[in-house]
């Protein structure tokens, strides 16, 4: 087996951390990582207990998985007493997902001002993979430029839209395909059940069997 990852996984105040729920349970279960650094921001504690309607001051990783792991360290944003903040800690890289447009802000100008910048920074800086999974529409000037800065920075912008040729058919079937395709293009490769390949995805045959099968519109 090759080496395990230690992965970080931010949560920042952007709506869609429900999202973060299927990221994270498919990253505590991948037998090719080691170790998930669980990090979020204030904005994303009280979004994660508004979307799942937990209390603020809860276990999030209890409540974003609905048990504990020994797998899985949480950290608030606002403590620097992380090892994330050293580039000697042996970190694969990070996925902030949902990420905030502020938050990309504060990457692109290197305002380090919480615990999940200061991570996305030394990945930077030690080119590390840092893949930013934006939640807004539309962009103004302001945040596209934020992201191109980010970009050439080397951090990845991945927005969190959905493919539509797989023929989803519930949102949770579009939080899993994303997450397939997420983590396969951070090279943890998931399923090929929405690959597409000639004459489509054996998910878009197999969705479209069953609405045919059921008589259901698309």
């Amino acid at each position: 087996m090759a080496e395990q990852r230690t992965i970080t996984l931010a949560v920042t105040g952007a709506g869609g951390t429900r999202m973060a729920r299927y990221v994270l349970a498919a990253l505590e279960r991948d037998d090719r990582v080691a170790h998930v650094d669980l990090l979020v921001s204030p904005n994303g504690r009280k979004l994660i207990a508004h979307e799942f309607g937990s209390a603020a001051d809860g276990d999030v990783a209890q409540v974003l998985l609905g048990r504990t792991s020994g797998k899985v360290t949480a950290w608030d944003a606002d403590r620097w007493d992380g090892p994330h903040t050293s580039g000697s800690y042996p970190s694969w890289g990070m996925i902030v997902v949902p990420c905030s447009l502020g938050t990309v802000s504060r990457i692109a100008q290197g305002q380090s001002s919480s615990l999940i910048e200061r991570a996305a920074d030394v990945c930077l800086k030690e080119r590390r993979p840092l893949v930013l999974c934006v939640r807004e529409t539309p962009f103004n000037l302001i945040h596209l430029r934020n992201m191109t800065q980010a970009t050439e920075a080397g951090a990845v912008v991945y927005p969190m839209i959905p493919t539509y040729y797989n023929l989803p058919g519930t949102v949770g079937e579009m939080f899993e395909e994303f997450t397939a395709r997420l983590l396969g293009f951070t090279g943890l490769d998931q399923t090929d059940y929405y690959t597409w390949q000639e004459g489509g995805s054996p998910a878009a045959a197999e969705r479209a069997t069953t609405r045919t099968a059921t008589g259901a519109g698309a």
